[in-house]
């Protein structure tokens, strides 16, 4: 595998920069299995923002839930890098079974 392989695959956890993942790497099973993973999660943070505007109308507990649910977006971004740069097609935890990208 190739490090510019393993590049491509991290930077797909990045919010948006999935999209040059996908458009640079067609051919490559291994980065668009990781830009796949980073496109959930992508669309999971979309979400997120989504959930913690209408939380954010309920005094402190609402701030609370936004505040857990970035954080855990946030470990699985970090635990997606790892698993990209590792060279390892592990899914993240909750929503790896997603499949978007064939």
């Amino acid at each position: 595998m190739e490090n510019g392989n393993k590049l491509l695959a991290a930077i797909s956890y990045v919010w948006i920069l999935c999209i040059v993942t996908i458009l640079c790497a067609k051919e490559d099973a291994f980065a668009r299995y990781h830009a796949n993973q980073g496109l959930v999660l992508l669309i999971a943070n979309i979400a997120a923002v989504i959930v913690g505007f209408v939380l954010g109308f309920i005094p402190v507990i609402g701030g609370i839930i936004s505040w857990v649910i970035s954080i855990a977006l946030f470990v699985l971004m970090i635990l997606g890098i790892i698993n990209a740069v590792k060279g390892e097609m592990k899914p993240l935890p909750f929503i790896g079974g997603i499949q978007i990208i064939k």
